[in-house]
């Protein structure tokens, strides 16, 4: 990849939830005087602000953000209309801007940003009746079981604990013959601006223990509550997610609360996990020890290294 020193570009910050990446976007998109976009699938919805760890309002302040509160939980809204709307945004962006920041843990938003990927089969209505059927009297484990057999890739990268994802995986295969993964790995689509990425990381101890205090503070900040509200909403694929499930199900009687808690805590070390299996295949990614006190000095020697 060409790194000129002139040339617009958008600096990636991709990694685990809980390493940092607001923190670290916002004192970089300071430093260039520069906006950030999101790349978190679960923070465009405004329903949801406390179980998506949402920037807080000074968070929000300290730096212009885009893709934040930006869609409703009833609308659809498509990794494929993200990559529409965010190449559109950035070409707006990039007339007042050198330099934007992209930041998330949705690996696949980044790469359909960062790279494109191949139209997707049209779902197929029979086969998706028919596995939500299977979902509804079996439960997710069988899916999730045979998912892992067609498509072992995508198993290890995607939130298995979202159905919907799921049975999408599973509608492709059982339509194409081919897992969904190969049509997001055929080609890479050439950006008008450079590229250069960064993934925080930390020994996986450190982390576990940040995603556990980040549960239990949510929590604290009133996560059942805003659970509880949107029960008229549940049926919405959005919903269908760590942090919120758990806690349908203890509303629903099927669990106490302390075990939806523990389960929270559970599912988002293992999407944790998820994640950082997905970014380490990235050979262009920068890891940086998140934990480090000058890691945007860091970040920015690494930066004009490349555009020299």
């Amino acid at each position: 990849m060409n790194h000129e020193p002139l040339k617009k570009t958008l600096i990636v910050i991709a990694g685990p939830t809980a390493s940092g990446k607001t923190a670290a976007a916002i004192r970089l998109a300071q430093h260039y005087d520069t906006v950030v976009v999101s790349a978190d699938s679960r923070q465009f919805f405004r329903e949801m602000s406390i179980g998506t760890a949402k920037p807080t309002v000074a968070e929000l302040a300290a730096a212009p953000h885009y893709f934040i509160n930006s869609h409703s939980i009833t609308e659809p809204f498509s990794v494929g209309d993200f990559e529409r709307e965010c190449l559109q945004l950035l070409d707006e962006l990039f007339k007042k801007h050198d330099v934007v920041i992209l930041a998330g843990g949705s690996g696949l938003y980044i790469r359909a940003v960062t790279e494109g990927f191949d139209d997707l089969p049209t779902a197929n209505p029979d086969i998706r009746d028919r596995l939500n059927t299977e979902l509804a009297v079996d439960g997710i484990t069988a899916l999730q079981e045979r998912l892992k057999d067609v498509d072992p890739a995508y198993y290890a990268e995607v939130d298995v604990s979202n159905p919907q994802r799921v049975i999408r995986a599973l509608e492709v295969y059982e339509a194409t013959g081919n897992p969904i993964s190969s049509y997001r790995t055929s080609k890479v689509n050439k950006r008008s601006f450079d590229i250069i990425k960064f993934g925080l990381d930390m020994p996986r101890e450190q982390l576990y223990d940040r995603i556990n205090r980040r549960v239990d503070m949510m929590v604290h900040d009133g996560l059942l509550e805003e659970v509880a509200g949107l029960t008229q909403y549940r049926q919405y694929n959005a919903l269908n997610t760590v942090g919120y499930s758990e806690l349908f199900d203890y509303l629903d009687g099927k669990t106490d609360l302390d075990t939806a808690i523990a389960q929270i805590k559970q599912n988002t070390r293992r999407f944790a996990k998820r994640q950082l299996t997905w970014f380490r295949k990235d050979k262009e990614i920068v890891w940086m020890d998140a934990r480090d006190e000058k890691l945007i000095e860091n970040m920015l020697a690494e930066i004009a290294r490349m555009n020299t």
